[in-house]
């Protein structure tokens, strides 16, 4: 789900078309990133990708996002870097995560333990 020029909260990332998607991964590719982490592979998806947005805007998003999802849905956050001071909140809040290195971005996938 993203905000519309509204503010209000629509949609959802996973059902945009592949040739829009922010981050230009096609579904397949984020299911074998999602593959290499200990992920749900059966769950729900919901791709984030903040890797244009400075401190504290990646963070403050991902929180957000987790907050309205179902606790089953697993979040997979494009980002230009490692998240470090996104860790210990997301252990925080009982969740887990991994994150993999692509050539393109930091792929942080999470999931609610």
């Amino acid at each position: 789900m993203w905000p519309n020029m509204f503010g209000e909260t629509t949609g959802s990332l996973t059902a945009q078309p592949e040739h829009m998607a922010s981050t230009h991964q096609s579904t397949e590719q984020t299911a074998t990133l999602i593959s290499e982490t200990d992920a749900p592979t059966d769950a729900p998806t919901e791709r984030l990708d903040v890797q244009s947005l400075g401190p504290p805007k990646p963070l403050k998003q991902t929180l957000e996002r987790l907050a309205d999802l179902d606790d089953d849905t697993v979040l997979v956050q494009f980002n230009d870097r490692a998240p470090q001071h996104l860790y210990p909140k997301l252990e925080d809040r009982g969740y887990d995560f991994e994150s993999v290195e692509t050539d393109d971005a930091t792929v942080t996938v999470i999931w609610r333990r």
